[in-house]
């Protein structure tokens, strides 16, 4: 299936989902050591909806890397980009995030608001190639390789694109960890890696295959009415894509400019977060629905300008570099 370019048709529904399974998780480990307060199980629900917006981005890339192949490895594609996800969060980068918070914490921060920068860039540039199409490298692509070859090096792109997001994941999840002790933020990053794969991966493969089951309804449905609900599934499909995409975007940039004004705070620049808070609180009040949509856009505004910003500074001096050692999250910027 192509043209999948989101996942998520809200970030609110994503951090319901996660948080969740999150707690669900966390739950039967409690049950199992004993050892995991209730403090702890805050920390996770916030940490894996802290990290939820970022879910968006990473469950974007995936469905394209089943684009040209045939409709039987698609979810074998999914699960082997999924272990590798798996294996990137547990024994790679939870391990790292821990010796980075017990070492350097200072450096947390920086590295929350670098991902803050690249949320931005990502959401900036999908609005750019919307006004400025381009053709499809990995159309392109199909056309030139045998499809084991372009399977193995499909997975290979989706491991190592993972990999990056899966990194953003870990340390905004750490960045919103309240306690202190190490085993404690320890459960809590593995809880968060486990609840947000499985959700990802579980729902990209889930819209993956729902034109398909649309498609067999339609040709053996028993009854006329589930044959037509078969048949307006697949119809539906394009459209819902297209929806998913818009919100999607919109959630990345408001995430990404969310995550630089408030690590601006943490750094000692208030005025931002202090402007957005005045204004927000002056058109929507002290809390509620409308303080909250006034925020989000405001961070989404800042989120799209700095994006923007972004997009000649990447393209001229960041995609040579990031051709040499991932070239195809390159050639997909192109």
């Amino acid at each position: 299936m192509s043209g999948l370019l989101a996942l998520l048709d809200d970030v609110a529904a994503i951090a319901r989902l996660t948080a969740a399974q999150v707690d669900d998780i966390a739950a039967q480990a409690a049950k199992v050591g004993g050892k995991i307060s209730a403090t702890v199980l805050d920390d996770a629900a916030k940490a894996g909806a802290k990290a939820a917006g970022v879910v968006i981005d990473d469950a974007a890339v995936t469905p394209k890397y089943v684009t040209g192949l045939p409709a039987t490895r698609e979810l074998p594609i999914i699960w082997k980009i999924a272990r590798a996800s798996f294996f990137n969060k547990l024994v790679i980068l939870l391990p790292a995030a821990l010796l980075l918070d017990t070492f350097l914490p200072w450096l947390v921060t920086p590295l929350l608001m670098l991902g803050g920068c690249y949320l931005s860039f990502e959401g900036a540039e999908k609005i750019w190639h919307w006004l400025h199409p381009h053709p499809e490298s990995h159309a392109q692509e199909a056309e030139q390789l045998d499809a084991a070859h372009l399977e193995e090096t499909r997975v290979k792109g989706a491991i190592k694109t993972d990999f990056i997001l899966s990194a953003e994941i870990m340390t905004i999840s750490l960045a919103a960890i309240e306690t202190d002790d190490r085993l404690a933020q320890g459960v809590v990053l593995a809880i968060v890696a486990v609840g947000i794969t499985s959700l990802v991966y579980g729902a990209v493969a889930l819209l993956v295959k729902m034109d398909d089951a649309g498609l067999k309804l339609s040709q053996i449905g028993r009854l006329s009415a589930t044959r037509k609900f078969g048949r307006w599934l697949v119809k539906a499909m394009p459209g819902l894509m297209r929806i998913i995409a818009t919100v999607g975007t919109a959630a990345m940039l408001w995430v990404g400019g969310n995550i630089i004004v408030h690590g601006l705070e943490v750094l000692g620049w208030h005025l931002p977060y202090e402007t957005i808070k005045g204004i927000a609180k002056s058109v929507g009040g002290e809390a509620g629905f409308l303080n909250w949509a006034v925020t989000a856009a405001l961070d989404g505004i800042i989120g799209l300008v700095l994006g923007l910003l972004l997009i000649p500074i990447v393209t001229r001096a960041v995609v040579p570099v990031l051709s040499v050692f991932f070239p195809e999250k390159a050639s997909a910027k192109h």
